[in-house]
């Protein structure tokens, strides 16, 4: 009885195995899909994205182990998957002999008391440029106090604010749709390049309420098709994860930077990162490192970028 049953106990776990394999594979490339779809369902699809790598992992280890006719099912999935995030996968840093622009972007949390820490934090490494992002009345003095000694050109408007080391030929506030201003376009005038740098602080997403930071992500785009600078960089709180279908447009006329550290650049929350949605955004500049650093009490790490001018 032993002999004939323990074969027939080894099919029916092979079987089960493969049907959990075929439903959870189902699963995940719906939720690969998803990312393209415009809206809320393509939001949240795009947080969950890079995690379902995981997930699909699991799948081969399991169809390896337990039902192995069912790697070529796992194929599929597997390849959507890797398409889909391959726009938002980890780059390689460009060799520059020439002068470096660097711009660190840090969303300081409103209301935290700790702006002026993110900002002496920040200030430590040197960067030409300090964005500061969801900036109030308090965190904006106190941003000020910090930097402005060493950062004498700055430009601040609703909840977003600049520092530059290098004098700012222009700066404009910018609504993008909104009632009220929530970034800003500067002019930093380099010693050897002009760059345009664009900070944004976009509206909050909230289940069913998500219009406001699509509308300001589709201007900010329209913004920047219209620009004529040779040199821009766009960094701030997009409040959109990497693959989100809403950063499409912005996607089609600047290039999204990816991380040279060998990561995906997660940034919020700050004590446990699980997604990226501190963006930074480039035309006509190499990027020669990029990656993020933790700065002040804030719940959003900071974006580090340096470009080859």
């Amino acid at each position: 009885m032993t002999d004939v049953a323990s074969p027939t106990a080894a099919r029916s776990r092979r079987r089960t195995a493969a049907r959990v394999i075929a439903v959870t594979a189902a699963a995940a490339l719906l939720a690969t899909v998803a990312v393209w779809i415009p809206g809320v369902v393509g939001t949240a699809a795009s947080v969950v994205l890079p995690w379902l790598g995981i997930v699909l992992a699991s799948l081969v280890v399991l169809a390896f182990v337990r039902a192995r006719r069912t790697l070529l099912l796992l194929l599929v999935p597997v390849l959507v998957w890797l398409l889909t995030l391959a726009p938002s996968a980890p780059g390689f840093a460009a060799s520059v002999d020439g002068p470096t622009f660097t711009v660190v972007s840090q969303n300081v949390r409103a209301h935290s008391g700790g702006a002026a820490t993110s900002a002496e934090q920040i200030a430590v490494s040197s960067p030409d440029v300090i964005a500061l992002t969801e900036l109030d009345g308090d965190s904006l003095a106190s941003a000020r106090s910090a930097l402005d000694e060493r950062y004498p050109h700055s430009y601040a408007v609703g909840t977003v604010g600049v520092w530059s080391r290098y004098p700012l030929t222009s700066a404009d506030a910018l609504s993008l749709g909104l009632d009220w201003k929530r970034a800003l376009r500067v002019t930093v005038q380099t010693p050897d390049a002009e760059v345009a740098v664009y900070v944004l602080h976009a509206d909050s997403v909230r289940p069913g309420q998500q219009q406001g930071r699509d509308t300001m992500l589709a201007n900010l785009a329209d913004a920047v098709a219209e620009d004529s600078a040779s040199s821009v960089v766009a960094v701030g709180d997009f409040n959109a994860a990497s693959a989100d279908p809403a950063l499409g447009d912005l996607r089609g006329e600047l290039d999204w930077v990816r991380p040279t550290d060998g990561t995906l650049g997660f940034t919020w929350p700050a004590a446990l990162p699980l997604t990226r949605i501190d963006q930074v955004f480039a035309r006509g500049l190499d990027v020669v490192s990029s990656g993020t650093m933790r700065a002040g009490e804030s719940d959003h790490l900071a974006t580090v970028t340096t470009f080859g001018l």
